[in-house]
């Protein structure tokens, strides 16, 4: 999966819903780096499609676990996978190669 442009690196970020089912993210990466996205997921799995700071658009999946927090919160972690899916700098979408 290499060719796709995987990212590894661990990062921190809140969810903010929008609607049922629907949130905003927005993540710091170890690198410095953000990003800012819109997820979804059923139970333990998620995906989402966001841009980070040098424009580039992300495509998303994991997995993760959760615990209420009093006030209707929840506090949770969980392990994903992202791929760059279109690059600016060079003007076309990232295709995927088997």
């Amino acid at each position: 999966m290499a060719p796709l442009a995987l990212t590894a690196c661990s990062s921190i970020g809140i969810g903010i819903p929008l609607l049922p089912g629907v949130s905003l993210g927005v993540g710091v990466g170890s690198g410095g780096g953000y990003s800012v996205g819109l997820g979804t997921g059923f139970g333990p799995v998620g995906v989402g499609v966001g841009v980070n700071q040098s424009g580039q658009v992300l495509g998303s999946a994991g997995v993760g676990v959760a615990a209420p927090l009093g006030g209707g919160g929840a506090l949770g972690a969980g392990l994903g996978q992202s791929a760059v899916l279109y690059d600016p700098a060079t003007g076309a979408p990232v295709a995927p190669t088997a």
